[in-house]
């Protein structure tokens, strides 16, 4: 499968959706290349957003919730609460139908980037992969939870 998704985890396929979003919020270069010149494939913040609570609904409850189906331990799932709180704080600050440019420009988007690194970084190294290597497509996405 090329690494992600892991399908060592139960919900392998809901994890794939969650670091897909968490790689995409805490990549400042990737934002500016893709959100930012609207490149087709890759969504905007508001899709990445919805990727990362749409199925998990880590906008109700604690990632906590999730050890041992979608996350590995409390480490992970703590640096995920962290990353999506701040940027739902910033999502609901802005507005879900905002530019880029407006969650870019927002002066806690540094920390929400940050947060989000961290449990990318996580949750990247933790399925043996390379944190540093660029977003996936939402059309890989696709193709690698497609269920068989």
């Amino acid at each position: 499968m090329g690494g992600m998704p892991l399908n060592d985890m139960p919900w392998w396929r809901w994890r794939a959706r969650v670091r897909s979003a968490l790689h995409m919020l805490s990549d400042p270069a990737f934002q500016q290349e893709c959100w930012v010149a609207g490149r087709a494939g890759f969504g905007d913040v508001t899709d990445a957003v919805y990727r990362l609570v749409e199925d998990t609904w880590l906008d109700r409850w604690s990632a906590e919730k999730y050890v041992g189906t979608i996350f590995r331990d409390s480490g992970e799932a703590a640096l995920v609460d962290v990353a999506v709180l701040r940027v739902l704080r910033i999502l609901h600050q802005v507005g879900a139908d905002a530019p880029a440019t407006a969650y870019l420009a927002h002066h806690a988007w540094p920390e929400a980037v940050r947060a989000a690194r961290e449990a990318h970084q996580r949750l990247a190294e933790n399925d043996g992969e390379d944190p540093d290597a660029p977003p996936r497509s939402l059309e890989v996405l696709a193709i690698l939870t497609r269920t068989a």
